[in-house]
């Protein structure tokens, strides 16, 4: 298969390669409902060495960089609870924690959660965390950017390997929710 974009040697509709992906990625992809079909969703296999924005691009496609979306872990606070939530923003823009997210989220305080909490709640790499396979329970809070592409790059859950997504699917993913102002320059 040709990937929809970039330039990768492996594309692979990700229902037809399950043992890649990690298990909360591949439960997601295996038990999807959304109206776009699943096997739309694309694995490429990418080189960890490479994972370094300028370095990827330069390797597979310096296309990617405006077809890029970075997944951050954010915890909104308010009394003594804390609500996790995902944001996905073009990698060219960066999160509107305290302004888009602490509103969305009803929080007195919101920031990027630790390393460990996002990687201890979510099941996947640091680095890697994708949208795809979040806890059924978490916001999935989405720049319309994004959802306009036809295709996105996003992590796949680890490190190795990313997901070619089309953009409409991040508007259809359990708790999304289209939020302007969310990716600011």
């Amino acid at each position: 298969m040709h990937a929809p974009i970039g330039h990768f040697d492996h594309a692979t509709p990700a229902p037809d390669c399950l043992g890649e992906l990690i298990r909360p990625v591949a439960d997601a992809v295996r038990d999807w409902r959304g109206d776009i079909p699943a096997d739309r969703i694309v694995y490429v296999d990418t080189d960890p060495e490479w994972a370094d924005t300028a370095t990827f691009v330069e390797h597979y496609g310096k296309e990617l960089l405006d077809q890029s979306a970075n997944c951050v872990v954010v915890a909104g606070r308010r009394g003594g609870e804390t609500t996790l939530a995902a944001c996905v923003v073009l990698s060219t823009t960066r999160v509107d924690v305290n302004g888009a997210v602490r509103r969305q989220l009803g929080a007195r305080k919101a920031s990027f959660a630790s390393m460990d909490v996002a990687t201890d709640e979510t099941g996947m790499e640091y680095g890697g965390i994708t949208p795809i396979g979040l806890p059924g329970d978490w916001p999935v809070l989405v720049d319309p950017a994004v959802v306009e592409l036809p295709y996105v790059l996003v992590g796949s859950g680890r490190r190795r390997g990313k997901l070619l997504v089309p953009g409409k699917v991040f508007a259809e993913l359990p708790n999304a929710v289209v939020l302007e102002g969310l990716g600011v320059a």
